[in-house]
């Protein structure tokens, strides 16, 4: 099957796609608070590092230390001396990445605002979950951790917001790490997406135990119908990690996707070979041809799921996260 764009059409059955109307949260009222902790950390003296360093561990006393031992990957059995030499030519060797964010996030509150804005629907829909309001930014190694949630914070690494045309995105070693599929997110505006992604998952541990491959498309369909609602104003390409013609392509083959799995007999699989080949993140799916997306089973699970809601309009999001992956297939009676 080939993937040929009409964009008049996909246009118009975009536009239909996103007319549900979203709750007024308006209302809810979310104290953030962002620290930027690459501003104090490449302020350092780096001629002296020691005691500012320490300073700065105890003013971030959650994230601090993970950052020196977890994020860097300092050794716990170095000396004082050791560290303090590992952070300095960090520092030194990172600077122009930190120059790269401090021109992007110069100001960052209009990203504070979209995690605020998500917040507020995660109050609406789940009141009694206790999600941070604290936002710690931070710039690590490129090849290393990204977005982060702690107990007490949104920890977010600007090196992975660069931009995704950012020269060292482009490096071979960073590439090892991040393809280019991966790196093409790498924008700004993932950041509120990443931090929901984390709290979804966060509420909801995707648990390691044998699942077919139809449970697993439907489960990865309900946390992107999930981040929908958290995220209403996001467009669906960014919530599944495709580009947008990517996207536009899978709804006007939809048919032909979801045969893919009939005709193969793939659904109940429980080949983790295989599955992975669905539902995990990659360039491409092998039989839909080099434009089609990785991860195709996310995006029939998602449209089951859109099924299903829309046969239960009145069930609450915390109750389709509870519902059989089964019954949500069968009663969505999904056939594109």
């Amino acid at each position: 099957m080939r993937f040929i764009i009409s964009l008049l059409l996909a246009i118009v059955f975009f536009s239909c796609r996103n007319t549900v109307k979203q709750p007024d949260v308006s209302s809810i009222k979310i104290d953030m608070n962002t620290r930027r902790f690459e501003r104090e950390l490449f302020s350092l003296d780096i001629t002296n590092p020691g005691p500012q360093l320490d300073q700065l561990i105890a003013k971030y006393p959650s994230f601090g230390e993970n950052f020196i031992t977890t994020i860097l990957s300092t050794d716990p059995g170095w000396s004082a001396d050791s560290v303090n030499a590992y952070v300095n030519g960090f520092i030194a060797s990172y600077r122009p990445v930190y120059d790269s964010a401090e021109k992007v996030f110069a100001n960052f509150k209009p990203f504070e605002n979209e995690i605020r804005n998500a917040l507020q629907y995660l109050q609406f829909y789940f009141p009694r979950y206790k999600a941070p309001h604290n936002i710690i930014t931070y710039i690590g190694p490129m090849d290393g951790f990204g977005d982060i949630l702690s107990e007490d914070a949104f920890i977010v690494g600007l090196h992975n917001h660069l931009g995704k045309n950012y020269s060292a995105y482009k490096s071979t070693w960073v590439m090892e790490t991040y393809p280019v599929y991966l790196t093409n997110r790498f924008e700004p505006a993932y950041i509120d997406i990443n931090c929901m992604k984390n709290i979804v998952t966060d509420m909801y541990p995707e648990k390691a135990e044998d699942k077919t491959l139809l449970v697993q498309m439907v489960e990865k369909g309900r946390r992107l119908f999930m981040l929908s609602k958290l995220l209403p104003n996001k467009e669906e390409y960014m919530l599944i990690g495709y580009t947008e013609k990517q996207l536009k392509d899978c709804y006007k083959n939809e048919a032909a996707v979801w045969n893919l799995f009939i005709q193969n007999n793939l659904l109940q699989t429980l080949d983790n070979n295989v599955i992975k080949n669905y539902v995990g993140e990659g360039p491409k799916t092998q039989e839909l041809g080099d434009d089609s997306p990785g991860n195709i089973g996310s995006f029939c699970g998602w449209q089951i799921v859109k099924k299903y809601m829309e046969k239960n309009p009145g069930m609450s999001l915390s109750q389709l996260m509870g519902t059989d992956a089964e019954i949500i297939f069968e009663e969505a009676r999904y056939k594109p």
